[in-house]
């Protein structure tokens, strides 16, 4: 049976406020530094491994001239209620502060799944916990998904705003919709790339997409289907969105759901890509991408938080 799409308004629900954790830094391995939460009151917790989404994101949700703190807040909030979080910043946020050569061509989206491996890999060879979650955001569904997969010492996979097709076909429906004159030519790229791994045939206005230094990395994310991912885990999934996501469309969740059918889907009205609660009509949505102490949505902490608990 199908389940329940259920949606709510975001003040039906509240998370305390009060710091109930410890918090202390770790270093993983020499690409990854995180920040461990662990919950005051509550002896061997539950554990949940956030994994931030595209970019050169921090573990705070957080890039250069984009401060919005939106994993810092999550992670805060779950602590808060008994559950520890770890969240670390992206390999490619170290690279670029540690070396003046850096160059995009040389990253694959691979080195994002060895990462977040490893980091389940430390945490889940401890004692220290209860049981150990993956919850990944935007780009860190599919990184979650993929590190997950063959694996059975993880207990749950929580997907916020992630997307349920390649990225190719996520970038060709977006333009469908904000630049229609340039998917045809995106479509051929994307295929180019396919057959012979790089495109020279794209117009100016893709550039940012089809640059010759990134084309390796889009080569190599292209080849994971989210649907295909989520369908073989047969761990507990729980799938959120926002309705006002105008990065990732609801009707993504509806394709991860439909992949995996035993997979609950939460829709938090009028949350926006990074949890907040947007209701005005116009730049609020931008807006709240650098407003680091605007809060997140409650229903998105208490769905994640009551997942863990009854799993």
């Amino acid at each position: 049976m199908r389940p329940f799409i259920f949606i709510f308004l975001s003040f039906f629900s509240t998370i305390a406020s009060a710091q109930n954790y410890t918090s202390r830094d770790l270093k993983v391995s020499p690409f990854i530094d995180g920040t461990l939460l662990m919950p005051s009151e509550t002896v061997k917790p539950k554990l949940a491994i956030l994994i931030a989404g595209s970019g050169p994101t921090d573990r705070n949700g957080n890039q250069r001239m984009m401060k919005n703190n939106s994993l810092k807040l999550l992670a805060e909030s779950l602590s808060n209620e008994g559950i520890a979080t770890f969240r670390y910043d992206k390999r490619i946020v170290k690279l670029m502060q540690e070396r003046t050569n850096f160059s995009e061509k040389d990253f694959k989206f691979d080195d994002f799944i060895e990462d977040a491996t490893a980091v389940v890999d430390f945490f889940t060879k401890t004692d220290d916990f209860s049981g150990v979650y993956v919850v990944g955001h935007s780009q860190g569904s599919l990184v979650g998904m993929a590190a997950i997969s063959a694996r059975n010492d993880v207990a749950g996979f929580v997907s916020i705003a992630g997307p349920g097709q390649s990225i190719d076909k996520v970038i060709i429906d977006q333009l469908g919709k904000q630049a229609p004159g340039l998917k045809e030519n995106a479509i051929q790229a994307f295929n180019e790339i396919k057959l012979t791994g790089e495109s020279k045939n794209y117009s100016p206005g893709l550039a940012s997409i089809f640059r010759s230094d990134i084309q390796p990395f889009i080569a190599s994310w292209m080849q994971y289907d989210p649907q295909t991912l989520i369908a073989g885990l047969e761990i507990p999934v729980l799938i959120i969105n926002g309705t006002n996501d105008i990065q990732v469309d609801v009707d993504e969740a509806k394709m991860l759901q439909n992949a995996n059918k035993n997979a609950p889907m939460v829709l938090v009205e009028n949350m926006n890509h990074i949890f907040r609660v947007i209701t005005e009509v116009g730049m609020d949505n931008q807006k709240s991408y650098n407003e680091p102490n605007r809060p997140i949505a409650p229903l998105l902490s208490s769905s994640i938080l009551g997942f863990i608990k009854e799993n």
